[in-house]
């Protein structure tokens, strides 16, 4: 994935109401359980050999090394409790809404006259749930990075610069060299 795609994972995965398992052993026998019973699938996964899953699995092996500690976590992490990460996209969608927070270059196409040139600025907007929805729905289609900073720069172009359509109508965002950002919900 690319930034904007890896931070809505992140943003998804904050919302959970149990921490995930801690012990290599729990979160390899989730990893088991998410695949119906298959080590061999967890082991490709992983990156490891099925036997090794095997013995996780049977707290044979505890202490895992810190890159497969690291790979572990970050599965359980995204596969942990999908109906309360649903829940909470769906509220974004719909009532709540999103906040960006981003350190890029922001260009402008506008009127003759006023300066175009980009420069790097660092917002935090709050996107109305008509964007949100239209960047999460997008994300959920399995959208490229590029229509994902396409349709954040329009959200934060309508929200930030257009302020909800009451300034600069014919000003058109471009969203480039993105240094971080950061999306919530």
């Amino acid at each position: 994935m690319g930034i904007v795609g890896d931070s809505l994972e992140r943003a998804g995965q904050a919302h959970s109401t149990r921490p995930i398992p801690k012990s290599a052993g729990a979160q390899m026998r989730y990893l088991v359980k998410q695949h119906k019973g298959s080590t061999k699938q967890v082991a490709a996964l992983l990156g490891v050999s099925q036997r090794t899953v095997e013995r996780y699995v049977k707290d044979q092996i505890k202490h895992p090394k810190p890159a497969l500690a690291d790979r572990m976590a970050a599965e359980v992490r995204r596969r942990w409790q999908p109906l309360v990460r649903k829940r909470a996209r769906a509220q974004a969608a719909t009532q709540t809404g999103l906040t960006v927070e981003t350190r890029a270059r922001f260009g402008f196409t506008a009127a003759p006259g006023s300066t175009d040139d980009g420069r790097m600025r660092r917002i935090t907007q709050h996107l109305p749930p008509e964007l949100a929805g239209r960047l999460l729905a997008a994300h959920d289609a399995g959208a490229t990075e590029a229509d994902l900073q396409r349709l954040a720069a329009e959200g934060l172009q309508e929200a930030y610069f257009q302020d909800g359509g009451r300034r600069a109508q014919g000003l058109l965002v471009e969203f480039t060299d993105i240094d971080y950002i950061d999306i919530a919900y």
